[in-house]
C-alpha cells in the first residue's frame, strides 16, 4: 500500500497537487507547507477518523464522506464541511470527566482493523489533521483534501 496526503488548498492547487501525485506517487516531494503523508493507509481510514472524531464532539451522523472534487483527478477527494468542523472542533472540545478528546479519538482510530500504526503515531496524525482542518480560510476559499494512492 502506497500513502495518503491530506492538505489545504484551493480547489485549483488541490488539481494541481493531485497531478503531480498521479505521476511521481511515492517519488513526489514531500508534501505541502500544509500537509501531512500518511504511509499505509486509504481514504477509507480518513473517513473512518472522520466518524470517530464526530461522535467525540457529538456530532455523529453527519456525512462524513469524503467526495470526489474533479473528474480530472479520481484519486483527490474533498473532505466535507462537517468532518472539517469535527476534526477542528478536537482541538478545543471540553467534556466534563472524560479526558482528552483527540487522545481518545488517536487510540480509537489506531485500533481500527489494519491499522499500520499505534496510538502515539496516531495521536500525532491526528493532532496535525485537526490542526489543518483549524486553518481552513473560506476568505481565502481553501478546503481540505485527500489523494490517495
Amino acid at each position: 500500500m502506497g500513502f495518503t496526503e491530506i492538505f489545504v488548498a484551493t480547489h485549483d492547487a488541490a488539481l494541481k497537487r493531485a497531478r503531480v501525485l498521479d505521476e511521481e506517487g511515492s517519488s513526489a516531494d514531500s508534501p505541502p507547507e500544509q500537509g501531512l503523508r500518511i504511509p499505509g493507509i486509504s481514504d477509507f481510514e480518513i473517513e473512518q477518523l472522520g466518524d470517530l472524531a464526530g461522535a467525540a464532539v457529538h456530532a455523529g451522523g453527519a456525512d462524513y464522506e469524503l467526495a470526489m472534487v474533479d473528474v480530472a483527478s479520481d484519486s483527490l477527494l474533498g473532505v466535507p464541511p462537517a468532518m472539517i468542523r469535527a476534526l477542528a472542533d478536537l482541538l478545543s472540545y471540553e467534556t466534563e470527566g472524560e479526558g482528552n478528546v483527540l487522545d481518545d479519538v488517536a487510540e480509537k482510530w489506531a485500533s481500527q482493523d489494519d491499522m499500520p500504526f499505534g496510538a502515539d503515531e496516531a495521536r500525532k496524525y491526528v493532532q496535525q489533521l485537526a490542526g489543518l482542518a483549524a486553518g481552513i480560510d473560506d476568505a481565502h476559499r481553501t478546503g481540505l483534501y485527500v489523494w490517495s494512492s
